[in-house]
């Protein structure tokens, strides 16, 4: 079943790649106490997820603080390494956490899992955005197919 507007996310690891090494994040003290604007990419460097929608967020990172977000947070089914690397070469700095579900556990517990094998990629997850208050989705913005619409960092702050 997807998630839906209302709905409490569930308590799943992720994982933050540190300078220190890989730190678990449980999405119950991530999401605790504050507001935050996730978005979900079906992969690390590639090509819309790089060239639109983690810039985006980036570009438009004060403007969404600005509008009452605490934190800004970039998902993929990836590892953390590669979360890490991605953030890197996209200079996001301390504008967006980058958090690998890496076996997909969070994408599988919300119903936004996709099935990638087609393009080689196997499970990934499917393009979205949320607005997360305390745990709690607010806005929930899932793509169709192979569109980047509702889910780019413009959308988004519009519905703040």
């Amino acid at each position: 079943m997807t998630i839906k507007v209302g709905d409490k996310l569930p308590n799943v690891t992720l994982t933050q790649a540190t300078a220190e090494g890989p730190k678990p994040v449980q999405t119950d003290d991530f999401f605790k106490g504050r507001t935050v604007a996730l978005f979900a990419v079906p992969g690390a460097f590639t090509p819309t997820c790089s060239a639109k929608h983690l810039p985006g967020f980036k570009q438009h990172a004060p403007d969404l603080k600005g509008k009452g977000v605490d934190e800004i947070a970039c998902l993929s089914v990836n590892d953390a390494f590669v979360m890490r690397a991605w953030g890197e070469d996209q200079a996001v700095g301390e504008d967006i956490v980058m958090l690998a579900d890496g076996n997909g556990a969070f994408t599988d517990a919300i119903g936004l899992s996709m099935d990638g094998s087609k393009f080689g990629m196997g499970k990934r997850s499917q393009r979205y955005s949320m607005i997360v208050k305390d745990g709690v989705v607010k806005e929930l913005n899932v793509e169709q197919g192979g569109e980047f619409k509702v889910s780019a960092a413009d959308y988004m702050l519009a519905q703040l």
